[in-house]
């Protein structure tokens, strides 16, 4: 009997875990996308970069315009 509860015990923490991971991988893909990415294009132009900040947000641009074609 312990033994029955301890497999059932994995399997649902196993699978409460599973889904932890995905939604904090969600969290930060939104994170990195909202916040930061902004963020660094914004240090890189304030710090003189601009000839590395443009080409960046085009990649960005176009990537993310293909993207959205898709879904």
């Amino acid at each position: 009997m312990s033994v029955l509860f301890g497999i059932l015990f994995f399997m649902v923490f196993g699978k409460m875990i599973g889904l932890a991971f995905r939604a904090t991988w969600g969290i930060f893909k939104i994170m990195l996308y909202i916040v930061f990415l902004p963020l660094f294009l914004l240090a890189l132009v304030f710090g003189g970069l601009m000839y590395l900040a443009l080409p960046i947000l085009i990649a960005v641009g176009v990537i993310s315009l293909i993207a959205g074609a898709v879904d």
